[in-house]
């Protein structure tokens, strides 16, 4: 009997904490508004459907590494997997190398002071008629494109 007694006194604060511990302040309201919540303990945990859309992303721009060619011997070169890339850009002044992240399907990096976006396109998207006949390329801007086949 008072083996029971100090089970019960021992099992009714751990449930409390655990209870309390599960409870959040703050309700998302849906995946697009809020993907942190916060419990009482003041801990953040991030929603699994924002998890899941990091993943995506993060797959479309990894399937991205490889060469992409341009017109007149410049490419593009993407290497890196996770949603970070090491970008090589081949012009007609020679290769030039950057970092990439991904963000929504795209990724997005740094060049003479001003953000660039690489986005998938097809050739006549790519703005140039050497490509327009194209079907899997990536665009940085019209008249900047590359593609795989």
């Amino acid at each position: 009997m008072k083996s029971t007694i100090i089970g019960i006194a021992l099992l009714v604060p751990a449930s409390l904490f655990l209870a309390a511990c599960n409870d959040k302040k703050a309700e998302p309201t849906g995946a697009e508004t809020s993907s942190v919540t916060t419990n009482t303990t003041g801990l953040s945990s991030v929603s699994a459907s924002s998890i899941a859309a990091v993943q995506t992303n993060t797959a479309t721009t990894d399937a991205w590494q490889g060469k992409w060619h341009g017109p007149e011997g410049t490419f593009l070169e993407i290497s890196g997997t996770g949603g970070k890339y090491a970008l090589v850009i081949q012009d007609l002044d020679g290769p030039k190398t950057y970092e990439g992240v991904s963000n929504q399907n795209q990724i997005e990096f740094q060049r003479n002071g001003e953000t660039e976006t690489i986005r998938a396109t097809n050739g006549a998207e790519t703005g140039m008629k050497w490509l327009s006949d194209k079907v899997d390329c990536l665009t940085i801007h019209t008249g900047e494109g590359f593609c795989r086949d």
